[in-house]
């Protein structure tokens, strides 16, 4: 299946039941995600590594965890690659089997082979604009993380540039760190 049709309410997309594809919410209609190939699967294997490391105590790390929030009015059900919710935001007690019910500090996307750096750019665009204070775009092709802001232009970080933020004190990363350890040549 392609994609649900017929317009969907938030409540019939969460009432959809779960399969082997994984689908987002986006203008009323489910659409599938891309599945991931070895290097996206190995990219998100090695951040959700770093992530969850410096999280400890912090705040919860996702994979692939959907959130719900609006984009240009209308319900808006995305699915990220990762994503990172502190616990000032989302409480720790919180134990749920549903979607990120705010919009988290960070959603991180990577590029798919059939996808452009314009599409994820936008996609940024509308995750700043629903309240996620972070977005990375990922590019293996690249081999560059892009951050967008809320308040600033976003900036492209290569090799050993810092991904440093005040947002998310301590943790130190750099592109090349994340692409060595996932292994893409």
């Amino acid at each position: 299946m392609n994609q649900v049709n017929s317009q969907l309410t938030l409540k019939e997309f969460l009432a959809l039941s779960e399969g082997d594809i994984t689908y987002e919410l986006v203008d009323g209609k489910a659409k599938p995600k891309m599945a991931p190939k070895r290097f996206h699967s190995r990219l998100t294997l090695t951040l959700s590594q770093f992530l969850t490391l410096w999280a400890k105590n912090r705040g919860e790390v996702g994979i692939e965890w959907a959130i719900t929030l609006k984009r240009k009015g209308r319900d808006w059900v995305p699915v990220p690659d990762l994503l990172y919710v502190s616990y000032s935001r989302l409480r720790s007690d919180v134990i749920e089997d549903e979607p990120c019910p705010i919009p988290p500090d960070l959603a991180i996307e990577i590029i798919s082979p059939d996808q452009t750096f314009g599409e994820m750019s936008a996609k940024a665009t509308d995750y700043l604009n629903a309240g996620v204070m972070r977005v990375w775009v990922v590019d293996a092709k690249a081999k560059t993380v892009t951050i967008f802001y809320p308040d600033a232009p976003p900036q492209t970080k290569t090799g050993e540039d810092s991904l440093d933020d005040s947002l998310f004190e301590g943790l130190q990363i750099t592109p090349d760190q994340i692409f060595q350890q996932a292994g893409i040549p």
